[in-house]
């Protein structure tokens, strides 16, 4: 058995499992669940048509590297949202379709890290603090050490880049950002990410950006900024070191689905695309196709975005006067302080309101401080996914407005 699964910590929401076990919710208030981050608007029928109207496809193998049909789309896409030369982006050497993010995020890792290149000290791999844990299992599954970015107010909830001292960049070998950030929603600017390249360029490590809430955003005219349209923007047209991964779940609301895709340097990609030949993770052919459909869409994209900030204009206003709490950049997450401990005011909130959230101290780990303090970056915060309808996403913040005037 690989030894390294044992350095492996329990997933966030079996820790909250373990929480909740033994709590019995009024019975009189309906469960609203805010924990897990899966869409619950409804999925684009004409994409559920292209399911339905293709699945005799199932009789054939589906490649690796996917059909040029859906490379395309994704190309094209890619193109017009970050502002890509067309000229240099390659539908077949520049994309890669992946079955979902969550299970190529951890690939990559795999794939790339080099744990004999350090020699006596452990390949290192960098992370957002807090995390989608998938970055923590796959630096330790790859044979490397994990090193923690803070994610705090006090650094505008960009990972702490200026804390890392230069022993710590010569062993990155990859760097993971999610931008917009789960759980802050924080969206790096493009400042931050020219900063970043400069480093990647001068220790020579990878940077793997999670941008798979890149769709989900507040102002029409202010899409977040990618990692690939700043790579071009500062010359790098080869995108040298950069890979983006993406996904269709929470763009479309196709969860389910397992489709997404990674883009970027073309060595990686190939690189990338070898060692998934042998791990065996093609995309079905129907759902190739029923992708194809949702990448080429963007009204139903554009609607979702709507949905969404209508919820969070009416949440945000119900809980200002008694959290602290603002709207994210983008992304569907709230991550507010809590008035008490994060696991006690979770626990509290399930046990009088029947509402489900995540404590934040479930998504980070403990860091030494500048100053050698011990600190959580989750601690006394709860993760908010606003995926339920409008009206259910309404009572849950009346609810908690009124557990915490009750406290």
């Amino acid at each position: 058995m690989n030894p390294n699964i044992a350095r492996l910590h329990s997933y966030p929401f079996e820790k909250l499992a373990e929480l909740k076990a033994g709590i019995s919710p009024p019975e009189d208030k309906a469960h609203i669940p805010l924990s897990i981050g899966e869409p619950k608007h409804a999925a684009p029928q004409f994409v559920l048509d292209e399911l339905a109207n293709n699945i005799n496809s199932i009789v054939q193998y589906p490649l690796t590297k996917g059909t040029e049909a859906l490379r395309e789309s994704i190309t094209q896409w890619l193109i017009k949202r970050f502002n890509l030369n067309s000229t240099k982006l390659n539908a077949s050497e520049h994309v890669l379709p992946v079955n979902g993010t969550r299970e190529a995020l951890f690939a990559f890792a795999q794939a790339v890290v080099d744990s004999s290149h350090c020699g006596q000290s452990k390949a290192l791999v960098l992370s957002p603090n807090p995390f989608y844990q998938i970055y923590e299992g796959a630096a330790i599954l790859a044979g490397a050490d994990i090193h923690f970015l803070n994610t705090i107010a006090d650094t505008d909830f960009e990972p702490d880049i200026d804390a890392v001292d230069e022993q710590i960049w010569k062993q990155c070998q990859l760097i993971y950002l999610c931008s917009p950030g789960n759980p802050t929603g924080k969206v790096l600017p493009k400042s931050y990410l020219k900063r970043l390249l400069d480093l990647a360029d001068k220790y020579d490590f990878i940077i793997a950006s999670d941008e798979c809430y890149s769709e989900i955003y507040p102002d029409e005219n202010n899409p977040p900024p990618g990692l690939l349209e700043v790579a071009a923007e500062t010359g790098r047209e080869d995108f040298k070191r950069c890979v983006v991964f993406h996904s269709l779940s929470k763009r479309s609301n196709l969860p389910g689905l397992r489709s997404g895709f990674v883009a970027g340097d073309k060595s990686i990609i190939q690189a990338f695309l070898k060692y998934r030949t042998y791990h065996g993770c093609a995309m079905p052919v129907y759902t190739q196709l029923a992708s194809v459909a949702a990448w080429n869409d963007e009204t139903h994209v554009i609607n979702n975005r709507a949905m969404y900030r209508t919820k969070f204009e009416n949440v945000v206003k119900i809980l200002e006067p008694v959290m602290n709490v603002s709207a994210p950049d983008a992304s569907f997450y709230l991550w507010p302080e809590t008035p008490i401990d994060e696991q006690e005011f979770t626990k509290l909130l399930f046990e009088k309101e029947n509402i489900t959230v995540l404590p934040g101290s479930f998504l980070s780990r403990s860091t030494l401080s500048h100053d050698g303090k011990n600190i959580n970056p989750g601690k006394n915060r709860i993760r908010m996914a606003l995926v339920a309808e409008l009206d259910q996403c309404i009572e849950a913040a009346n609810r908690i407005k009124n557990l915490i005037n009750n406290l």
